[in-house]
């Protein structure tokens, strides 16, 4: 996902999508150790996106704090 429609996403939306993108990286790690992961690479990207999510979230109670 990208940077652009994360950002477009309510705070309540965002923390719906991180568990979901937290219980994937879980479930690919756990094919990985079982060599069953056909794409390795994807383990990365939904590291990526996690980075993103937390990224944004801490920017928006930033925010929320300095006003």
């Amino acid at each position: 996902m990208k940077v652009t429609e994360l950002r477009e996403l309510s705070t309540a939306e965002l923390m719906e999508k991180l568990s979901q993108s937290k219980q994937e990286l879980f479930n690919l790690r756990f094919q990985n150790a079982i060599n069953q992961l056909d794409n390795p690479k994807r383990i990365g990207d939904v590291k990526k996106t996690i980075a993103r999510i937390n990224t944004i979230i801490h920017e928006r109670e930033l925010e929320d704090s300095a006003v």
